[in-house]
């Protein structure tokens, strides 16, 4: 696999304080309010919960997003193959 490849597929967090997030390893972002981010990373669905939330950068070519608010809660859905499947999965079937 060339460097460029695993580097895309690399999931990271970094959070700053409680009011600056950005993740890498994004493919997909699901939904978004500014109470609630849903995403598809590489390492499964992660859900960003909080107030004041806004995506301050998207760039899902390099899979990378910035959000800025008020940051309560980050959550990891599974998604292993077998099992039930992510969050939006269970909620709409």
């Amino acid at each position: 696999m060339p460097y460029e490849d695993m580097s895309a597929m690399q999931h990271r967090l970094e959070l700053d304080g409680r009011e600056r997030l950005v993740v890498t390893g994004v493919e997909e972002v699901e939904r978004f309010d500014e109470e609630e981010i849903v995403m598809s990373t590489t390492a499964g669905t992660l859900v960003v919960g909080g107030t004041g939330l806004h995506i301050g950068k998207l760039n899902l070519d390099g899979g990378e997003l910035h959000v800025d608010g008020s940051i309560h809660t980050l959550l990891y859905e599974d998604n292993a193959p077998g099992g039930q499947g992510g969050f939006l999965r269970r909620l709409f079937g």
